[in-house]
């Protein structure tokens, strides 16, 4: 007579596999690997959600400067041993880092080990304080660029999908006149895209109606 849960081993990865197979078959944007799960998760669930909060932004806008002249993934993967070096992105912290700090920081595998982007993240940290001495909410400054709610678009095609608009080239200019530095209007545009100020999920990604009802006006 057979075992009745010999069986039982045999259905449990049948069952992961359809999952699996079920997620990579997701229609998603043309520039996502999905066969890496980071990747696919951080599109899915991240890029395009309208950001309000001004420390999520602060770091975010970070993150893409460190992204300049690499992949971004890259930089994903990295995320949380930045978090941990520049002390969960912190402002206050960050804008009192010492010449000692920044030799500590270049010797962390964790990070970009670029002196002009660690200081720049110094740079941003003080940039980003004064602004909000002067205008109170960071987020209001920068959603305030696209009319306080994210601009729908309707591409086809990734090859629709610019890399900077005449509202990034605005805020880059602005940003620069403060003081941040590796802010151009490309890497300015990638941070309006990933925080959802643009809806740039192309219009037979998943994602695309699920953003487009999440935003909402300032």
């Amino acid at each position: 007579m057979k075992n009745p849960d010999s069986q039982k081993p045999a259905r449990k990865p049948a069952k992961k596999t359809a999952k699996k197979a079920t997620k990579q078959s997701l229609t998603r944007c043309g520039w996502v690997n999905a066969d890496n799960e980071m990747y696919a998760a951080y599109h899915d669930e991240d890029w395009g959600v309208p950001e309000y909060d001004d420390q999520a932004l602060f770091e975010k806008l970070l993150l893409d400067g460190a992204q300049a002249g690499l992949s971004w993934l890259v930089i994903l993967q990295k995320r949380e041993t930045y978090r941990k070096a520049f002390d969960g992105f912190d402002p206050q912290k960050m804008a009192r880092y010492t010449p000692r700090k920044v030799e500590t920081l270049l010797k962390d595998p964790g990070i970009v080990r670029n002196r002009l982007k660690v200081n720049a993240f110094i740079t941003n940290a003080q940039a980003y304080l004064k602004l909000r001495e002067e205008l109170g909410s960071f987020s209001d400054y920068l959603w305030d660029f696209v009319g306080g709610a994210p601009i729908q678009n309707r591409w086809k095609t990734l090859k629709q999908v610019p890399v900077k608009t005449p509202e990034a080239e605005a805020m880059s200019k602005d940003l620069k006149k403060r003081g941040f530095k590796f802010v151009g209007p490309t890497i300015v545009y990638a941070f309006m895209q990933a925080v959802g100020m643009v809806n740039d999920h192309t219009i037979d990604c998943h994602c695309y109606e699920r953003v487009k009802k999440m935003g909402r006006r300032k």
